[in-house]
């Protein structure tokens, strides 16, 4: 049968249909079999995502589990623009109640409402009397989401060594910024977890899947004291307030195994607040780790065991102190104290400037260098703590011709107040220099403690150089700059004052302001305390000395020490000295430096104050003023100004 066109077109037709149901299938095949996984990748990318799900961060702990920093739940507050009707009207509600700035709000509310996004963060983490205040508007278009954030119980409290925590970046994760927040960052972080996050065709979340819990940080406990803590905080403050000092830090530290039981400094801040405009500059620094400063005549402890180890002096050994005069190439130092002569015991005990010099002439430069590395200046302590300042102490090859008698009594060299603790501690445990330990273990959940353990110390001087230096510095207490100051009722107590002048860049003058410090410790037969205190740009003439101001806080704060320890008493009350009635000579009041005038090529380091310089001025060998703005000129340089 012959075929019609019309059959012919028909079957035209079918074939072109067949061809084009062909390529369909031919495409859902290639879409669907081989692009599948492309395809399927690119469409997860616009309708999930994968977001971080932060940890629980872990808590800090006192030495007796006392929480010292720890996360709670919080609420942050967010908004759904779209819902939003006038973005300048919700604004200036939301930024009066929660202290923002309502034309950033304004502008942030506005172009996510051109966007087309349903979400806005407003604050995180808020207080509960924020959330309280929004939530009682009862607005349809606010959100209220929760979240953790870091808490600290003990507000100021230790601050310095606890350090803070916030948002550093844009990943909305806390950071630990300072502290042992930020030294153990890693381990307080813990592992965070995994989540898929299923978005609308706005970007809009709608659902989420956990692929990983996180796994929460690990706990630290610290070797703090929270006691001991409260009361060296109390003692500075009111020191502070007494000799309106500019800032000042005590340490308080276990002498045998290097736990750190109290590290107060003054200004301090609390972690629960961001930074102010009206904080002083100082209040977020640990002054007592970050911080050198010439520590003065507290430093002839360590001229002294130098000599007592490498020549044949002895603390019986007449020392000649030249009627309070010594002639130096280029220089002549002239002393407050006016003594012909004087034992070496008495040196140390009167705080004679011109003997201690005779002393480190003796020692040598080569040994007294050898004798401040050993003592831990010139280098870090290894404490676990962001920012340590390792001070400064010059290479014998750097030290100008006079500089053995600068570093002779505590100049010309900076240091720390915890290297100063360390160092008073190396002669109160029988010579044995030692770790500082602030962490007493951490423990991740679900596993067991991991105890820090001390680390072994080294020996730099013989137990015989030990004694003989805490006998000494018991006759500072007992006879010399520290009598009725630094005496303690029911106990013994060793020590030594340092006073310091601070020069005044404006005027090229030294200055009628002093570092004052005292180092300690009690009893002295079995020294159970190490404490250094240290006040920074006091004023007043002789009551501003180390002697005056910072005794009486060694004498406060190892007093509560020796109680809270425990420590038997080794003297009879009835024959403890009556403190209220006490008073020192002015001539026995310890000034390191008052006429002292170095013209080495050495500039000593910057003090705490702010102020670089020597503890004194410039004279020439006849006894006349000279020019002190070299000395500004090389301080400058060495700071890279």
């Amino acid at each position: 049968m012959q075929e019609t066109q019309s059959t012919r077109r028909l079957k035209w037709l079918l074939w072109c249909l067949l061809a084009w149901v062909g390529c369909i299938f031919g495409r859902l095949v290639s879409l669907q079999v081989y692009q599948h996984d492309e395809l399927l990748r690119l469409a997860q990318m616009q309708q999930q995502k994968t977001e971080p799900i932060q940890a629980l961060r872990g808590s800090i702990f006192d030495r007796f589990g006392q929480p010292l920093a720890k996360s709670l739940p919080a609420e942050s507050i967010c908004v759904n623009p779209l819902k939003i009707q006038n973005p300048g009207v919700a604004a200036s509600m939301l930024a009066s109640l929660l202290e923002l700035d309502r034309n950033k709000l304004y502008e942030r509310m506005a172009n996510a409402k051109l966007r087309g996004s349903g979400f806005l963060w407003v604050k995180r983490k808020v207080t509960a009397d924020e959330a309280e205040r929004v939530r009682s508007l009862k607005l349809d278009w606010v959100e209220f989401r929760e979240e953790m954030r870091r808490y600290y119980p003990r507000n100021a409290m230790a601050s310095h060594v606890v350090g803070s925590s916030g948002v550093v970046d844009d990943s909305d994760v806390e950071r630990g910024n300072a502290g042992i927040e930020m030294a153990f960052d890693e381990e307080l972080s813990g592992r965070p977890g995994q989540k898929r996050v299923y978005t609308d065709v706005k970007q809009n979340a709608y659902d989420s899947v956990v692929i990983r819990p996180p796994d929460p940080g690990a706990n630290i406990k610290l070797t703090l004291d929270p006691n001991l803590q409260y009361i060296a905080e109390q003692a500075l403050d009111k020191a502070m307030e007494t000799t309106h000092a500019r800032s000042g830090s005590i340490v308080a530290i276990n002498p045998y195994q290097g736990d750190i039981l109290a590290m107060a400094n003054s200004p301090r801040f609390d972690p629960n607040n961001p930074a102010g405009k009206n904080e002083p500059p100082n209040a977020r620094s640990n002054i007592a780790i970050t911080t050198p400063f010439e520590p003065g005549s507290v430093l002839k402890v360590v001229t002294l065991s130098s000599a007592l180890e490498t020549t044949n002096l002895r603390p019986d050994t007449i020392i000649n102190c030249g009627n309070g005069i010594i002639k130096l190439p280029g220089r002549v130092i002239h002393d407050d104290h006016r003594y012909a002569a004087l034992s070496m015991a008495d040196v140390l005990a009167k705080s004679s400037n011109i003997g201690a010099i005779t002393i480190g002439l003796k020692v040598g430069s080569t040994e007294l260098y050898k004798y401040e590395r050993r003592f831990g200046f010139g280098q870090k302590t290894g404490i676990d703590l962001p920012g340590e300042s390792a001070g400064l102490l010059h290479p014998v090859k750097d030290w100008g011709a006079t500089s053995i008698a600068s570093i002779a009594f505590g100049h010309e060299i900076g240091v720390t107040s915890l290297q100063l603790a360390l160092a008073g501690a190396a002669i109160a445990n029988g010579g044995m220099m030692i770790k500082p330990r602030i962490v007493l273990s951490r423990q991740k959940p679900g596993h067991p403690e991991e105890k820090f353990e001390p680390e072994k110390a080294e020996r730099i001087l013989s137990p015989e150089t030990a004694i003989q230096m805490r006998q000494m510095m018991e006759g500072v207490v007992l006879r010399g700059t520290g009598r009725g100051l630094a005496n303690l009722t029911g106990y013994t107590s060793a020590g030594k004052t340092g006073t310091a002048m601070i020069f005044d860049t404006k005027t090229h003058l030294y200055t009628h302001h002093y570092n004052a410090s005292f180092l300690g410790f009690a009893p002295v037969t079995n020294p159970q305390i190490v404490i250094i205190v240290t006040l920074e740009d006091t004023s007043g003439g002789t009551s501003a000395f180390g002697g005056p101001v910072a005794a009486p806080v060694f004498r406060e704060v190892a007093t509560h020490a020796l109680r809270i320890l425990d420590v038997p008493k080794d003297l009879p009350e009835k024959t403890s000295p009556d403190l209220r009635s006490a008073s020192v000579p002015a001539h026995d009041f310890d000034l390191a430096d008052a006429d002292q005038r170095s013209v080495s090529s050495v500039t000593p380091p910057p003090v705490r104050a702010g102020l670089p310089g020597l503890s004194g001025g410039l004279v020439s060998p006849q006894g006349e003023s000279l020019d002190r703005r070299p000395f500004l000129v090389m301080a400058m340089r060495q700071r890279g100004r």
